[in-house]
């Protein structure tokens, strides 16, 4: 009696391109925990501290701290699973994003990227939305010439991104039209709380003296706030609520149609098919 190695693909658990382990875990809180130092230290800075003689600098800084920390978890994500079809699919997403990224450049507002990076975290999943986000950013960037400090923070904005539709609640359950709701939902509030964070990492380059919306070392945590509530609606409100819209309606629009090649081609490409040995017959 010999034995004969089958595949078996999963019939009720959606297939996921990458299954996070503890290192992928524990490096993905890491660089968020990072992240959102980056993001919101001058609001985790109190007015005394030393840093605030440097806002200039400190965007640089936490600049290339998450350029290694992005690199650090992408390896982890990878070390976990990332097989070559995953890989491919990688490729084609991000290529596709980063194709997607020009069109509405110069336009308020319009950035369709954004849709792709909610549907395909959705059936992804987190792990592979947020290496998807990251490698987007990153390629878009090198295509549009828009590499600068403030890259890193956009990798790491879209990983988030891509990285909270994976997280959504019921991925094997929920279809039809609730789904594309939660996925609108989703897209409207993400589009929104992708422009705040941006907003974060590029105030404190602007001087307190040039106006009185920009980041003030010397001044309260409340005080500064009020400032950062007033820049965000004086310079990305418009800019953020066309993202959001435009989002929501590629969702609604296109998303059935997305959704269904996605997971037809999870199935074919079977991430996560076990392989089992049977007897085989004489």
């Amino acid at each position: 009696m010999s034995l004969q190695a089958t595949t078996r693909p999963p019939t009720q658990r959606q297939a996921r391109a990458v299954r996070l382990g503890p290192r992928s875990v524990a490096a993905l809180a890491l660089v968020s925990a990072v992240g959102v130092a980056g993001f919101g230290w001058p609001f985790l800075a109190p007015p005394t501290s030393r840093i605030g003689a440097h806002a200039q600098d400190a965007p640089w800084l936490f600049a290339g701290v998450l350029v290694l920390l992005v690199a650090v978890v992408a390896a982890a994500i990878s070390e976990s699973g990332l097989g070559p079809k995953a890989v491919a699919m990688l490729g084609v997403l991000a290529a596709t994003g980063a194709a997607l990224r020009p069109i509405g450049a110069g336009t308020a507002g319009i950035e369709p990227m954004f849709f792709l990076m909610v549907l395909s975290g959705r059936v992804l999943g987190p792990g592979f939305g947020f290496v998807l986000g990251s490698v987007t950013m990153f390629a878009s960037a090198l295509l549009t010439g828009g590499v600068g400090p403030w890259l890193p923070f956009q990798m790491l904005a879209m990983g988030w991104f891509a990285m909270g539709a994976g997280l959504l609640p019921g991925p094997d359950r929920l279809r039809g039209r609730g789904e594309l709701a939660m996925l609108a939902g989703y897209g409207f509030l993400a589009a929104f709380a992708y422009g705040t964070v941006m907003n974060m990492a590029g105030w404190p380059f602007m001087s307190a003296l040039a106006s009185n919306v920009a980041f003030d070392p010397h001044a309260p945590v409340a005080a500064n706030l009020a400032r950062f509530v007033a820049y965000c609606l004086a310079t990305s409100l418009g800019w953020d609520l066309g993202r959001a819209v435009v989002t929501v309606a590629l969702t609604l629009a296109l998303g059935p149609a997305v959704l269904r090649a996605l997971r037809r081609a999870t199935r074919r490409a079977a991430f996560e098919a076990p392989v089992t040995f049977v007897a085989a017959e004489k």
